[in-house]
C-alpha cells in the first residue's frame, strides 16, 4: 500500500491498480487541487475543500463516490462511514468518518471531526485500528490537544497527521507532536507500508510531504 499527502485533507491510497481518494480538494477550492485518477472516493464533509470529485476522476471514467455514512463494498475493498460532526466552515455540519479494510490492513479517516467525544457504538468499532488519519489545525476541526487526545483513545499502530499547514492554526504539526511527547518524526514524501511493517508499532507518527 502507498499513501500520499495531497495537501488539506486529501489522500491517495494505492493498493495494486485501486486508487482511493480520500476529501479530494475541488476546483472551486482556495486550496490548489491535484488531479489523479482514482476508483472510490470517500467525502467527509461536503465543502469545496474536501468535495472535489471531478479531480478525483480518470478520464471519462467516474470514481464510485462515499459520501455519507452507511456500509459499501466497492471492488473488494469493504468501506463503512459513521455520522459525526464539523464545525468547519463557520457552522455545525455532518462529518463522515469512514474505515476501509484492505490488505488486512484496518484504516480510520477521521475527516472534518470536531468532537471528541466519539459515540459509544462508533468507539466499539474503532477496536484494532491500524493507521489512523486525523485532523490536528483546529478552527472548526480537531485541535493538537484533542487529536492528541482521540488518538490515544482510538490506539492505532500508525498516526498520520492530516488538515495543517494551508488549512487551521499556525503551528498545528509542531503543537501535536509537543502534546504527542515525541521528537518530530521524520517526514515522508509518500508512505508505502505492508501488514508485516506494523508488528510493534503503537501510536507512531508519521508525517508526509504534501504533493501539491
Amino acid at each position: 500500500m502507498i499513501i500520499s499527502f495531497m495537501g488539506g485533507e486529501s489522500l491517495k491510497v494505492q493498493f495494486g491498480d485501486i486508487v482511493i481518494a480520500y476529501n479530494p480538494i475541488s476546483k472551486n477550492s482556495k486550496l490548489k487541487a491535484t488531479s489523479f485518477g482514482s476508483d472510490i472516493v470517500l467525502t467527509s464533509l461536503d465543502h469545496e475543500d474536501m468535495n472535489g470529485v471531478e479531480n478525483a476522476s480518470r478520464g471519462d471514467k467516474a470514481p464510485f463516490a462515499i459520501s455519507g455514512p452507511g456500509e459499501y463494498e466497492v471492488k473488494g475493498v469493504y468501506v463503512k462511514g459513521y455520522p459525526s460532526e464539523s464545525n468547519y466552515g463557520g457552522k455545525t455540519r455532518l462529518n463522515t468518518i469512514y474505515t476501509v479494510a484492505l490488505e488486512g490492513m484496518n484504516l480510520c479517516f477521521l475527516g472534518a471531526l470536531s468532537n471528541t467525544q466519539l459515540p459509544h457504538d462508533i468507539a466499539e468499532d474503532l477496536e484494532d485500528v491500524d493507521i489512523l488519519f486525523v485532523p490536528i489545525g483546529g478552527e472548526g476541526v480537531l485541535s493538537a490537544a484533542e487529536a492528541q487526545k482521540i488518538s490515544v483513545q482510538i490506539e492505532p499502530r500508525i498516526i498520520v497527521p492530516i488538515h495543517y499547514g494551508s488549512l487551521g492554526a499556525e503551528g498545528a504539526l509542531k503543537n501535536f507532536i509537543k502534546e504527542a511527547g515525541g521528537e518530530a518524526p521524520e517526514t515522508l514524501d509518500k508512505l508505502t507500508i505492508k501488514k508485516k511493517d506494523l508488528e510493534g508499532k503503537e501510536g507512531e507518527i508519521v508525517v508526509l510531504n504534501p504533493t501539491s
